[in-house]
């Protein structure tokens, strides 16, 4: 499902928000729309609602538009539509071709796109190419050079939309916006390629050559026989794509006219302005060393992308089933509930919540600080429906005494501050696991705390075999061992709206 334009507006990582949406196992529903939005940090709220009452509605919405989750964004009497593309349409229009379906979001100020382009470093080595081109070189080899950029440019914008980013250079060229015809055709001919050698397609050829052509231009004059060999044999690469489009597939591919104009303008030049140059042996074995570098590594390249593409894709299908609900709810269930005599000690958040999570953890486990972590993120995203009561594990006649001084520093500050400040300190000491710092930073000089309720917590938690640290309790209910701790995050929303829990 192409949701590039809303993606791209929600400022989300495109490929985790595909990976989340595409694992739910409500795919591709509504709800799994709406979960995966708010799991990336988008709070929204969806609802069923007439056409009448849609003047009523923010100036900006999500709703279902041509079978599509798309953007809708107020401009006078029009609205602009953005999904897999931009367009903009009327309200008649509009409400004719959306679903009663809407959606409010919030965006959350922390989300932002995760993920490093190449771009960047890929403009850096085109600058660099096509200024030594424009310096060193005649005005024709720089011409055949920035050709060639411009067919690695189109080539790896071909070969990058392969494993699902879809590139708005491509889109452009081949007419997104004027209709559906020329994508189409596009799409046709580049992903629908049934060419295949070691596992290559056409269009990969296409990026293997043009970068082999870049490196050796640089070296002209001293290249310009092998150059105008290679372009003389694209030639036959020419014939070939123009035989599938005309023959095969019956329709034309504009991006491939143009790398087929961009070849043809390289020979033209090379025919021309390329002198008669003595064949160079050494020249001749370098340039096929270069090729075969740049042939095996599009190949490693492509076979790990796939790789990865095709695990991903498995893996999806496999949390499709771990992330349902009611399967996480019948495992938590099989456990035997625990109850505590101690519910209040340490315990933050809204304390009449429906949920209540405890944690079993040692300040000096090394896996408790993620515990902690985790049940922190939850009291920031859920200040309303959750509580935490954090139950370490403390016996003083087998602790020494920096630990005593520690649980007593944690009881003085969450006795005489705020919760939050109680939260702050544990995560400080979770950062440091310094005794002395943790002191200075709670502000406070050496206190005789009483310990008691820390002791009769520890002795319930041996007592319900809880020895083991980290361990998360949900209402009692021990986290179930088959799901990771970090799962709490997929099943918080049904778990507060759960009345059996």
């Amino acid at each position: 499902m192409p949701l590039d334009k809303l993606i791209n507006y929600l400022k989300l990582d495109k490929q985790e928000f595909m990976f989340q949406f595409n694992s739910h196992p409500n795919y591709p529903s509504a709800l799994a729309f709406s979960d995966t939005l708010n799991f990336l940090g988008v709070r929204n709220d969806a609802y069923e609602l007439d056409k009448e009452y849609w003047d009523e509605l923010p100036e900006e919405f999500i709703a279902i538009v041509d079978n599509t989750f798309s953007l809708v964004k107020k401009s006078g009497s029009q609205y602009s539509i953005y999904s897999d593309k931009a367009k903009t349409i009327n309200k008649d229009e509009l409400h004719e071709k959306s679903t009663d379906f809407v959606l409010l979001f919030e965006k959350d100020s922390t989300v932002s796109k995760s993920f490093t382009s190449y771009k960047p470093f890929l403009y850096l080595v085109f600058s660099i190419i096509l200024l030594y081109s424009l310096l060193t070189l005649t005005w024709y080899e720089s011409l055949f050079n920035i050709l060639s950029l411009a067919g690695v440019y189109i080539s790896l914008e071909i070969f990058n939309q392969k494993f699902g980013n879809k590139s708005a250079v491509i889109g452009s060229i081949c007419g997104e916006t004027a209709g559906n015809q020329s994508t189409s055709s596009c799409n046709k001919i580049i992903t629908q390629d049934k060419t295949s050698i070691m596992g290559l397609k056409f269009s990969d050829f296409s990026l293997i050559y043009f970068i082999g052509i870049t490196v050796l231009g640089l070296f002209l004059p001293a290249t310009a026989l092998v150059i105008k060999g290679f372009a003389w044999a694209s030639l036959i690469a020419i014939g070939y794509s123009l035989y599938v489009q005309g023959f095969v597939e019956k329709a034309y591919c504009r991006v491939c006219l143009l790398i087929i104009s961009v070849l043809l303008l390289q020979l033209i030049i090379s025919i021309f302005f390329f002198g008669n140059v003595f064949f160079d042996i050494k020249t001749a074995l370098l340039s096929i060393t270069l090729w075969s570098v740049v042939f095996f590594s599009i190949l490693y390249l492509n076979t790990t992308l796939e790789e990865k593409e095709n695990l991903q894709k498995s893996n999806a299908k496999n949390l499709r089933f771990k992330r349902n609900y009611d399967l996480f709810k019948r495992e938590l269930l099989e456990n035997e509930k625990i109850t505590f005599t101690d519910n209040q000690t340490f315990l933050v958040g809204n304390k009449d919540a429906k949920i209540n999570l405890s944690i079993i953890s040692n300040p000096y486990c090394g896996f408790c600080k993620d515990a902690h972590k985790i049940a922190e993120s939850l009291l920031q995203k859920y200040p309303d429906n959750i509580s935490v009561q954090m139950r370490f594990n403390y016996s003083p006649d087998k602790q020494n005494e920096k630990f005593t001084d520690l649980i007593s520093d944690f009881m003085h500050t969450y006795k005489n501050k705020t919760s939050q400040d109680f939260l702050n300190l544990v995560d400080y000491w979770f950062k440091t696991k310094d005794e002395a710092k943790t002191r200075l930073k709670a502000g406070i000089t050496p206190t005789n705390e009483d310990l008691s309720p820390i002791i009769n917590m520890s002795a319930e938690n041996r007592n319900a075999g809880l020895n083991f640290t980290p361990i998360f309790l949900i209402n009692g209910y021990q986290f179930p061992d088959k799901y990771e701790r970090e799962d709490i995050y997929y099943f918080m929303d049904e778990l507060t709206e759960d009345d059996d829990i």
